[in-house]
């Protein structure tokens, strides 16, 4: 299970990340075609080079000249397209996906597909606050996070196959995980960050504000600017592992809130040291 230099990749929804991927795969010397609904994301799209050709049809040709497809659509309507066309994927071509959540799609949609198509799912830990294929960015993947989630379905062909097209987008570190382990790692590192900064932001209604802020403030609130359809439909298909670490995060905010209250400067000081020892083994090294 190999893409071929300079194959054919298609893309099934084009918005940002979707438009990313083409870009990233245009660049390297791959033909890539997209099928999405909005005619105007095709025509931006072939414009601006990112891809060859596409349609707002589920056209058989696309579907039958590639050598790989990857899926940018939300877990819903990912679900729906499968169950209504997956039946024309060709076997032997490997499939793939960009969704956010795991637990809830991959094994539908490998239960759904029919024998020798094989969906080896991924995550790229990539993203703006901002949507759509006119805010594409291959540079976005420079530095980031690729996770190959498969199940105990997935051949080590399969595998080997995904982690070789992340790097091939460009990402610079590459790690596998299963479904229940991602959904509960990303309930903390992307979805309880989006909630903090929602929350926040909804917490103070001065419109004075803005005149004041500085970096810290937008830095902290970047992602508040939020694509409410998206991030609902996320939230609430990772529900459990989302409230489980909101609960957490409760507790520990909490715990802050008392060091203040009762002016325990030596326990807030010891917060702000693990605070800051953490933090630095965040610090990207690309």
């Amino acid at each position: 299970m190999t893409l071929p230099e300079n194959g054919r990749v298609l893309i099934v929804g084009l918005g940002l990340l979707g438009g990313s991927y083409a870009m990233a795969l245009t660049k390297k010397g791959y033909h890539v075609s997209a099928i999405t609904r909005d005619r105007e994301s095709i025509d931006y799209a072939v414009s601006h080079g990112l891809i060859d050709h596409g349609s707002t049809e589920v056209e058989q040709s696309l579907i039958d000249e590639a050598d790989a497809v990857v899926f940018a659509l939300y877990p819903h309507v990912f679900v729906e397209w499968i169950k209504q066309y997956g039946h024309r994927l060709r076997p032997g071509v490997p499939v793939t996906d960009v969704t956010g959540v795991k637990s809830c799609v991959v094994y539908e949609v490998q239960a759904l597909l029919p024998p020798g198509v094989e969906f080896i799912s991924a995550h790229p830990m990539a993203g703006r606050e901002t949507s759509g294929v006119q805010n594409s960015d291959d540079s976005i993947f420079v530095g980031a996070n690729y996770i190959v989630v498969p199940t105990e379905q997935n051949t080590p062909e399969a595998i080997a196959w995904c982690r070789q097209f992340g790097a091939t987008l460009g990402f610079s570190k590459i790690s596998v995980l299963s479904p229940e382990k991602h959904d509960s790692m990303i309930a903390f590192l992307s979805q309880l960050a989006h909630a903090i900064a929602v929350s926040l932001m909804c917490a103070n209604d001065d419109p004075d504000l803005v005149q004041y802020t500085g970096d810290s403030f937008r830095d902290l609130t970047r992602i508040a600017n939020i694509n409410d359809e998206m991030w609902s439909e996320l939230f609430l298909s990772n529900r459990d592992a989302l409230l489980a670490e909101m609960d957490t995060y409760r507790e520990t905010f909490d715990r802050l809130y008392d060091t203040i209250k009762n002016g325990d400067r030596e326990a807030m000081r010891e917060m702000m040291r693990l605070s800051t020892a953490r933090r630095r083994q965040f610090n990207k090294k690309v």
